[in-house]
């Protein structure tokens, strides 16, 4: 029996086999939910699903997209935010 902080369902059960044969099961906490568009609420593309602790080992880069509100709202709405602003300006 695992000890009782490995006693639940909020982390995930890995299989790994270990190099003397044995199958062994790892406990891993679950991945996040994926990252939401804060208009549409749709998943963000480009913006990795990784628990916090991964997270600050990736690059400035590898965490969000490189253009304007990148990893905050979608490609779409902020296609449709720029010609709003354009339109306002003319």
């Amino acid at each position: 029996m695992p000890r009782p902080g490995l006693r639940t369902h909020s982390k995930r059960r890995v299989y790994r086999r270990t190099p003397g044969g044995r199958v062994v099961i790892h406990y891993e906490k679950r991945k996040p939910n994926p990252a939401r568009c804060a208009i549409c609420g749709k998943p963000l593309n480009g913006v990795p699903r990784l628990p916090v602790y991964r997270l600050r080992k990736l690059a400035k880069t590898e965490k969000r997209p490189e253009r304007p509100y990148g990893g905050y709202i979608c490609h779409r709405c902020l296609a449709r935010a720029l010609k709003e602003s354009i339109r306002t300006l003319i």
